[in-house]
């Protein structure tokens, strides 16, 4: 705890139980099937028994684990371990109770250790122990930690001390992994290596004859980026997919906006797709604003078998039909994962997203059929039509006596209408790099554009006074990143099975991202341009298709 103590965020920027419920769901459907509650201190929440039981209600969910600072522990174990608790880790520096008082700025040391035994007496093995080793504070007493496995079923966890916002690191205050590892092997030469497992974050070892085992978290000295499948939401709603990304991406305000589960799966690919393979090395991250472990309530974590490539229905936004294994996905992929080790949101994103560029590329949905591709500046030919052309010279949205109307489509067929449409928005050498990077400080602008132009897409009728309203489909929109013009390239694509065509809704869609890029990056930049904004295709009606070649 820092000497000032922390800033507390109001509750009303909380997640609720309902929405910690209604995201967890949404995660354990798609596969997730760990889920950890973290903090702060998630064992002060008072609905915090009731939380772990609507978990444990959850098909294909295998593991719900708390981590905890041990205080409250003893006395509310065992009601979460009646409500399904299954797993648990506690956080503790130091065996020396003077020294507690120091780091945590309260007593409670005593507290802790009853926690501790009481979660043996209960059955957990191993009952996990955290303990971050900083030079000049405790890394005299791991030769004790690791004496206490001895006759405990514990797996007491050296973590590397990494850097977050307030903990004021220092690079000469990290003890290595190899450093602590040299200093119990000069005690216990006999100590030997466990096998890892499947995504494990941890290298594991034991002294023979003794109960529980120790482990190392080597966040800083050797990454375990390629293996990892953790997910993170903070305790106001951020998805962060990395531990030391400064990225984040509110669910928590979109789940308030009314969004659908299509359009969180959408932000949610975006943000996995932005994944990195790799964090940066320790002195990047030292001087990156990245906020504090204590604010993160949900850990997420895929299961341990290669993640299955989630497949699409073709009819919906974005239907994922699931991320655990099936026989039907692609053997390849697994093969990749397993002999590269590729991170799975890296597989992912390859899906949700497109394969085949560095870039950053946004796109709402993806199927077999109409795998993203990248996308190329069209070029001013001219447009070609296929199918009946009867010539009209007169505006279908005028009466007779030339005033506005509705065009009247009772007595036309129901077909599948398509439409796809363009825009192109010039940000600029600086707006771009932010966008690129992902450093606005309004947030993420390619998600936010996206979700616009699907949300304009719904909401054509209500735009265009003469539109009819039209009951969409499908929606898509991808963006991509132009660094030759500095520009974002936006297409969107309607369908709808129904008597009038989409075109409207699609261009209304693309013109809505890119006004949407405007706002999130005029602070930047005043000097950004709109344009080419225009049809490129339109299937399904009577007067036949356009192509713009």
């Amino acid at each position: 705890m820092p000497e000032e103590g922390v800033p507390l965020t109001p509750r009303a920027e909380l997640l609720t139980t309902e929405e910690i419920l209604t995201l967890a769901r949404l995660f354990v459907k798609e596969g997730v099937d760990k889920i950890r509650l973290t903090g702060g201190e998630p064992l002060i929440r008072p609905d915090v028994v009731d939380i772990v039981a609507q978990l444990h209600q959850l098909e294909g969910l295998r593991t719900i684990g708390i981590t905890t600072n041990g205080i409250n522990l003893a006395r509310l174990l065992p009601q979460l371990q009646k409500a399904g608790l299954n797993a648990i880790n506690i956080s503790l520096d130091t065996l020396v109770p003077a020294k507690f008082e120091f780091i945590v700025r309260r007593k409670g040391f005593h507290k802790v250790m009853e926690g501790i035994h009481k979660a043996i007496e209960l059955g957990y093995n191993p009952v996990k122990v955290n303990c971050v080793v900083m030079r000049g504070l405790n890394e005299d007493e791991l030769l004790d930690f690791v004496a206490l496995t001895e006759g405990l079923p514990l797996d007491v966890r050296f973590i590397e001390y990494m850097p977050f916002d307030g903990n004021k690191w220092n690079f000469k205050k990290m003890v290595s992994y190899k450093e602590m590892l040299d200093m119990l092997r000069q005690q216990w030469p006999e100590l030997e290596k466990l096998p890892e497992e499947e995504s494990s974050t941890a290298k594991s070892f034991k002294i023979p004859g003794f109960r529980g085992h120790v482990s190392f978290i080597t966040s800083m000295s050797e990454h375990f980026c390629g293996t990892c499948n953790r997910l993170r939401i903070t305790a106001d709603g951020n998805l962060k997919v990395c531990l030391f990304g400064n990225s984040e991406v509110s669910l928590r305000d979109h789940l308030r906006a009314g969004a659908s589960v299509e359009e969180l799966l959408a932000i949610i690919g975006a943000a996995v797709g932005r994944k990195k393979r790799q964090h940066a090395g320790m002195f990047s991250i030292s001087q990156t604003k990245n906020r504090p472990m204590i604010l993160i309530v949900l850990f997420l974590r895929l299961q341990d078998s290669p993640p299955a490539i989630p497949s699409t229905c073709s009819g919906d936004p974005l239907c994922v039909q699931g991320l655990r294994h099936r026989t039907s996905f692609s053997n390849r992929v697994a093969t990749l994962w397993t002999k590269c080790r590729l991170p799975w949101t890296y597989l992912l994103a390859q899906r949700w997203l497109g394969s085949g560029s560095p870039q950053r590329h946004y796109s709402s949905h993806s199927d077999s059929e109409t795998h993203p591709k990248c996308l190329r500046p069209v070029s001013q030919a001219p447009a070609a039509r296929s199918g009946p052309q009867p010539a009209s010279d007169q505006l279908t949205h005028l009466d007779a006596e030339g005033r506005a109307a509705m065009v009247d489509v009772g007595g036309k067929p129901d077909t599948e209408r398509v439409a796809m449409a363009s825009a192109v928005v010039l940000l600029g050498p600086v707006a771009f790099r932010l966008v690129q990077e992902n450093q606005l400080k309004k947030g993420d602008a390619l998600v936010v554009a996206q979700l616009a132009g699907i949300q304009a897409a719904k909401l054509t009728s209500q735009l265009i006074p003469l539109c009819h309203h039209v009951a969409l489909s499908h929606v898509q929109v991808r963006l991509e990143l132009d660094s030759t013009r500095h520009a974002v390239v936006i297409q969107a694509s309607c369908r709808a099975q129904g008597p009038t065509g989409v075109e409207m809704e699609a261009l209304t869609s693309a013109a809505v991202a890119a006004l949407t890029l405007y706002d999130m990056c005029k602070a930047v930049s005043r000097d950004i341009v709109l344009g080419e904004i225009k049809l490129l295709s339109k299937t399904g009606g009577q007067r036949g298709d356009f192509h713009r070649s």
